[in-house]
């Protein structure tokens, strides 16, 4: 959440804020602004609202000249969205300027102090705390601006990227991270700052990821130095050469990047699979599997860590691991592990999953979970990132940037790397035999082709969508491997529409749930025919019978259902354990249709952030 560009160098900095700006806008947020300096003036403009409104209002208040700018997106905390609390903030004296992501936890008795001191304050940030903070440290102990955000910084407890200038110095950005990600993109004369290397692709290829911990001191015709904010020690900085491209973050045609993402399912869930896995000779090769193959081999349990659509991921994995390693999976959320005083000892496996790499209750549970002495492996999709930094070892996923906050084919792509693991441990287990593993490989080959022909549904999904647009309470009901998707189903529909949606396990639906069917509920149920199809069958019936609307999604040649549901939408043949894959793809269809036909903001919907890095 929110989202930090800066640019230094020879060319105009406000386009390449502002086109930053705008790269950053999946991460969500409320309001927008930008700092720009032409060597003698600060010339500030920030707003509520998106960055298409920050653009106006810069065209209609200030020049936009100048080689040195830091431009943000805010996503609030500290005070409401509006002007006044928008980024980036001032100084007393006018002259540092912040930017800031994440939470500064004890910046009230901060603020106080600083007040004692006659310092005043205009917004109700934790941020323009910090910025009169880092002053404060500056003028009092004489220093220059690098140290005293090195001070400053020793001082807060919280979570933070920043970057900050000094009026007095044109040349010259300070910029530092603790929980909140951080890069520096290296250019010929010039240097670009950002929350991720969206911002900068197109202008080089060659970027700085900061550590946690870590402050740069980025200087105009400098190389960048890199310090401990602890200590003051230098670090010699890792140059990484990045492997994204311009054309991936482009829309590519389609009205919304969820749609695109939707459509590059097949190509992503190959692309994770390629060269791991071997179907005609019978080989799965995972390097952090297989380096590691002994911890997972003894574990005495595996514990997932994840949150959002990740945990759902792993709900989908605990089934998958159990059935195929028998090795006992608990599934955790990441946001309440460390706070329960969890049991871990040094014989458990952790998974720890995250689309971004970078999300700040995953972060919290890893650092538990490794004080513990427990071996713990990371699968995220961003390389580079904290969790893949932070982790014992990890796979990643190779979805490509997701550009859309409702993820889709993260989703898939986890269940992909996971049920390579499960199947690898099978293998070497011995837990299924040499015939079963090679069918599970066969079916897994054949998933892209597959998804592919799911897609074919979506014009009649489209139809679907249409004429549940207009409820108001959805609920999406599976059973085994299928459970979980119907979870995930429901947060998508959630997500994007804003309808409220709930997902139950369908034997559940007895319980409770099913007070509230009537004629004005849509049930989505997954109904595959395999494991529990005939309960299923039941509890469909069960629906009919109190007049809800049955939306049921059935595998190729279903005739028991398609008698008695109101709609159905049909997937291939497949392996029970691989049907999440499958029946994914329609709910992620119908929740955008919906969407687009209630007029919502799809691929940046209200509240909702695409990497969480506060907690």
């Amino acid at each position: 959440m929110c989202g930090i560009v800066g640019y230094i160098g020879h060319r105009e900095a406000y386009p390449v804020v502002l086109k930053g700006l705008k790269r950053l806008e999946y991460r969500g947020y409320d309001s927008a602004g930008v700092a720009i300096y032409d060597g003698k003036n600060i010339k500030l403009s920030k707003t509520k609202g998106k960055v298409a409104d920050l653009e106006t209002r810069v065209q209609e208040e200030i020049s936009n000249e100048g080689t040195l700018a830091i431009g943000h997106t805010r996503w609030a905390t500290h005070g409401e969205p509006n002007d006044v609390n928008s980024h980036p903030h001032y100084s007393n004296s006018g002259e540092l300027v912040i930017i800031h992501n994440g939470i500064i936890e004890n910046y009230e008795p901060l603020k106080q102090e600083l007040i004692n001191r006659g310092y005043t304050f205009h917004s109700d940030t934790d941020t323009e705390v910090l910025v009169n903070l880092i002053e404060d440290v500056k003028k009092n102990e004489n220093v220059k601006l690098g140290k005293a955000v090195q001070v400053a910084l020793n001082q807060v407890v919280g979570a933070y990227a920043i970057a900050v200038f000094d009026k007095k110095k044109p040349d010259e950005i300070v910029v530092a991270r603790l929980g909140s990600p951080l890069v520096i993109g290296v250019g010929k004369d010039e240097f670009f700052i950002a929350s991720d290397a969206s911002p900068f692709i197109e202008y080089t290829n060659n970027a700085i990821y900061l550590e946690d911990e870590e402050m740069a001191i980025v200087r105009r015709g400098k190389k960048v130095k890199v310090r401990k904010i602890k200590d003051d020690s230098l670090v010699d900085p890792y140059v990484q050469e990045l492997q994204l491209n311009l054309e991936q973050i482009e829309k590519g045609g389609y009205d919304h990047f969820m749609l695109k993402e939707i459509y590059e399912q097949p190509r992503a869930i190959l692309d994770t699979f390629r060269g791991r896995m071997l179907a005609n000779d019978g080989i799965i090769r995972m390097a952090g599997v297989d380096d590691n193959i002994e911890k997972f081999l003894n574990a005495n349990r595996i514990l997932i860590v994840a949150c959002g659509t990740s945990w759902h991921a792993g709900l989908v994995a605990e089934y998958v691991f159990e059935n195929l390693t028998r090795i006992p999976v608990e599934v955790e959320y990441a946001s309440e592990f460390r706070y329960r005083n969890p049991v871990i000892t040094e014989n458990d496996v952790v998974i720890a999953i995250s689309q971004s790499g970078e999300t700040a209750d995953t972060m919290a549970a890893i650092k538990l979970a490794k004080s513990k002495g427990a071996f713990v492996f990371g699968v995220c999709n961003v390389v580079g990132s904290s969790i893949s930094r932070e982790t014992h070892a990890g796979a990643y996923t190779h979805a490509g940037p997701e550009i859309g906050v409702a993820s889709t084919k993260a989703f898939t792509t986890q269940i992909t790397v996971l049920t390579l693991i499960a199947l690898k441990l099978a293998q070497k287990k011995g837990t299924i035999s040499t015939s079963e593993f090679h069918q599970y490989l066969s079916e897994m080959d054949a998933i892209p082709a597959k998804v592919e022909k799911t897609l074919t549904s979506d014009s009649h999904v489209k139809t679907i969508a249409n004429i549940y647009k207009d409820a108001t309470n959805f609920l999406y009901l599976g059973r085994g491997y299928n459970f979980p998707v119907a979870l995930e189903g429901a947060l998508k529909l959630k997500e994007i529409s804003y309808i409220h949606a709930e997902g139950y396990p369908a034997a559940e639906m007895k319980h409770g749930p099913i007070a509230l069917i009537d004629e004005q509920m849509p049930v989505v149920v997954i109904a595959t025919r395999k494991g529990h199809y005939d309960k299923v069958v039941s509890n469909i019936q069960e629906i009919k019978s109190r007049k809800g609307k049955i939306i049921a999604v059935v595998m190729q040649g279903d005739k028991s259902i398609k008698k008695i549901a109101d709609y159905v939408i049909e997937i291939p043949e497949t392996l029970e354990l691989l049907t999440p894959l499958l029946t994914t793809i329609p709910l992620q269809l119908l929740s955008y249709y919906i969407a687009v036909m209630r007029e919502c903001n799809v691929d940046q919907p209200r509240n909702l952030a695409k990497s969480v890095t506060v907690e």
